[in-house]
């Protein structure tokens, strides 16, 4: 069984982008979106006009705070060979119930992939704003800059956005 990574969230977090599970890159690295492929890390600094892909992860992990963004996954643990979220079996969900305790400014759940968004009723059911956005994984080929325009689209990366 493979176990994921913690949250990078903090109180002032209003945003909250949660992807499916940490690529086997991610896991070694203990590193959201560490496998140089993803395009998680280019794009968040293109809404932030933040240098992220540069910075080392507790460099990262501090600007997104600062913009109001957190990370985390919905699966806390699962079975996987390789990367695919197709390849994820016997899958556990992390505990969100600490959420309006740990990030109390937390309005919006944005998911990273369709796999990822399968969670997304239940956060609207707490009240929150949710939108599933196109997968900055590279198995996802839909180009950068089309990617790029959906996630500004979807509000992240504006003052009242994150």
């Amino acid at each position: 069984m493979l176990h994921g990574l913690p949250p990078i969230l903090d109180a002032g977090v209003r945003s909250l982008i949660l992807g499916s599970f940490p690529s086997p890159a991610s896991l070694a690295a203990a590193h959201y979106y560490a496998h140089r492929q993803n395009q998680f890390w280019r794009l968040l600094g293109a809404l932030l006009v933040e240098p992220l892909p540069e910075l080392d992860y507790a460099d990262k992990q501090r600007r997104l705070l600062k913009h109001g963004i957190g990370v985390w996954d919905v699966y806390r643990q699962c079975l996987r060979e390789g990367a695919l979220d197709a390849a994820i079996q016997s899958p556990v969900l992390n505990d969100f119930s600490g959420l309006r305790r740990d990030a109390p400014a937390l309005q919006r759940v944005c998911f990273n992939g369709q796999t990822a968004g399968r969670c997304a009723g239940w956060f609207q059911q707490q009240g929150y704003e949710t939108c599933i956005l196109p997968s900055t994984s590279p198995a996802y080929t839909l180009a950068f800059e089309r990617k790029l325009a959906l996630w500004r689209a979807a509000g992240l990366g504006t003052p009242s956005g994150n």
